[in-house]
Formats: C-alpha cells, sequence, structure tokens
C-alpha cells in the first residue's frame, strides 16, 4: 500500500447499557470491563497504533464533555488530532467531519480507517493484518471496505452484511462487493442468515481513500457534507442525526466487505462481560461475591471492600458503584437504555446519569 493509513476512533458513544458503571461523564470507553487495567479507548488506542506509526497519525472524535476525559486517558494524543463535537449525531458526521479535517492534513489519496472506542479484539496482530489487507482493497478498487464478522449464531442484536459479487483476494482474505446491508434482524431471518454462509455481522469499521468518501458523501448526503464543507463544525447545530449507515454505506455502489474470523465482541450490554470472562464458572465475578445457590449470574461492583450476597438467584446481573444498583434479568439488559430515560426525567436523579 502506497498511501499512509490514518486511524480514527470513535469515542462519543453514551454506553448506557452498561449503567451504572457508565455515566454521562465516564461512559463505557473509559471503563476497564474485562479485567485488563486498561480502558476500552487505551486498549483501541493500543491496537491502533502500529497501524498509525506514531500519535501524529492517530485521531479521535468524541463528544464535547468527553474530550478532556480523552485527553487524560491518552496524554500522547496530539491536541489537534482530539476532535470535540459540539453535538451528538451519530456516526455520519463525525465520519464526515473527521475525514474533511483528515484531507486539510493528509490530502484526499489518504486511506482512513474508522473503529468504534468500545470493541474487544483477542488478537491484536491477525486484526492489523486484517486492516492493512482492507485498506490494500480500498485503494485498488476506490473502495469503502468494511469489515464482517463471520458470525457464529443467529443473533438479532446485530446489523448484517451480504456478500455479493467476488472482488479478489488481499492478504490472503477474499473480498466481495457488498449486495445489501440488513438492520437487526428477527429470529428467523437471522437463522436463515447464519445457514447461508453468504452474510457476516456488521463491524461498524470502515476503511476508505479520504477522497472517495468526501465524494460518495457528496452523492448520497449533500445536506450533511455541504454545510460541513462550508463552516466546519460550527454546522453542526443545522445538521440531523444520521448514521453512516444510512447516509452512505446502504447507497454507495463502492462498498465492499472482508469476512473476518477473529475474536470480537462490539461489549453492548453487561451479557458481554460474560462472554468475554465466565469461561467454566458458575458467574462472573467482578466484586466480593458470597452466593448460595447462584448460578448464571453477573456481579459487578466498584467498590473492591464491597460484599454481595445472593441467594437462588439464576441468570440475573446485580451491579453496585456509588450510590447506584442494578438488578436486571440477563434478557432485560436491553431495557437498561429504558430505565436510563426514566431517571433523566426527574431532578431528584439527574446526578446518577
Amino acid at each position: 500500500m502506497s498511501q499512509s493509513l490514518i486511524p480514527v476512533i470513535l469515542a462519543g458513544g453514551k454506553g448506557e447499557r452498561f449503567w451504572p458503571v457508565s455515566r454521562l461523564h465516564r461512559p463505557k470507553q473509559f471503563l476497564s470491563l474485562d479485567g485488563s487495567g486498561k480502558s476500552l479507548l487505551q486498549a483501541t488506542a493500543e491496537r491502533l497504533l502500529p497501524l498509525a506509526g506514531d500519535w501524529a497519525s492517530l485521531w479521535v472524535i468524541t463528544a464535547s464533555h468527553l474530550a478532556s476525559g480523552v485527553a487524560e486517558q491518552l496524554p500522547q494524543l496530539p491536541q489537534a488530532n482530539l476532535l470535540a463535537e459540539p453535538q451528538g449525531r451519530d456516526t455520519a458526521p463525525a465520519v464526515a467531519w473527521a475525514t474533511l479535517e483528515i484531507i486539510q492534513h493528509h490530502g484526499e489519496d489518504a486511506i482512513v480507517a474508522f473503529f468504534p472506542a468500545d470493541h474487544w479484539i483477542d488478537d491484536a496482530e491477525k486484526f492489523r493484518q486484517t486492516i492493512m489487507a482492507a485498506a490494500e482493497l480500498a485503494q485498488d478498487q476506490g473502495a469503502i471496505a468494511t469489515l464482517g464478522i463471520t458470525p457464529t449464531y443467529g443473533a438479532t442484536g446485530y446489523g448484517y452484511i451480504e456478500q455479493g459479487t467476488a472482488a479478489g483476494s488481499y492478504g490472503d482474505l477474499p473480498a466481495y462487493q457488498v449486495s445489501r446491508f440488513t438492520e437487526k434482524p428477527d429470529v428467523a431471518t437471522a437463522t436463515e442468515f447464519l445457514k447461508s454462509g453468504r452474510f457476516s455481522w456488521n463491524s461498524g469499521m470502515f476503511i476508505f481513500p479520504a477522497g472517495v468518501m468526501l465524494q460518495e458523501l457528496k452523492t448520497y448526503a449533500p445536506e450533511l457534507i455541504n454545510p460541513l464543507l462550508e463552516k466546519g463544525v460550527d454546522a453542526y447545530h443545522e445538521l440531523t442525526k444520521l448514521s453512516i449507515d444510512y447516509a452512505v454505506m446502504e447507497q454507495t455502489q463502492k462498498a465492499y466487505v472482508m469476512p473476518v474470523s477473529f475474536g470480537w465482541d462490539d461489549l453492548g450490554d453487561w451479557n458481554a462481560i460474560e462472554r468475554l470472562l465466565k469461561g467454566e464458572r458458575s458467574n462472573v465475578e467482578l466484586a466480593q461475591h458470597v452466593g448460595i445457590d447462584t448460578q448464571g449470574s453477573i456481579v459487578y461492583s466498584s467498590n473492591p471492600d464491597e460484599v454481595i450476597v445472593t441467594i437462588g438467584l439464576e441468570d440475573i446481573v446485580i451491579v453496585r458503584d456509588g450510590n447506584a444498583t442494578l438488578i436486571v434479568r440477563k434478557d432485560r439488559t436491553q431495557d437498561i437504555k429504558k430505565a436510563v430515560k426514566i431517571l433523566g426525567a426527574e431532578a431528584k436523579y439527574q446526578e446518577l446519569l
């Protein structure tokens, strides 16, 4: 690959389904959830730094109220490479603004790669080899390449990508034109996708020449890119919320997918901790826990001196953080966002957000 690779970390998420540990000014990307002692953001930056070559070529885009936290967690990141969005407008404005900033510094031929800050990946070296292969695909085809995670079960919580026409191989990995994107399907549809062997989970990782993304934004999302071209970040107040999937990926003819098989998890809610850490144990215990006839449960406390005692529980999540306690069945963790919304509507609960 002849052009430089510029990784960008998307670090503006709220992580509400990890409440009460994840809060407004301490979202999940600032937390260590796998027992490593490194936050998800720090682990992501460490994984990407060898691809960037140095800190000067690594970028982060985040929410304005989180910018100081990012700077504290990544003290070697140049201040100019930390982009703070004044309002959250989903991923399309973030990708568009960051791409424009990178074009100013590195030109339209630079290969830009976007990565969520909250992913867990088990093999950093295999991951980096895959990204370099996707970068070669992007440069060779003038493509917007995305990584498709080979599904291991019929998940209904992920979007799916269907493989279309084969487009050769890069770094010994096959590449395909994208046939279609499908948002979170029902169980029957997800099962059919899995059986077909033609579908991957949408990882939310994108690699492309900066100029290609700029042109596709001009074609498919002029209402987004034109204000940013004219006013830069000052245009944010007039932008609507829009994901990069809806804005570009589901419309462009330049979308390609590389199915990959390294260990990956998007750490969407507390159940992800079980997938990472349970092993052969009856429960996942990130706390001092005394359990009687308790199994299949997740027990977490931010206070190492606190003891949690359970009796006769099964498939329950218990989380203690400061003056907030969460108790929820594992099959209802998606509803944590609803609970946070209810708390947000009450003035007396604002300090818990």
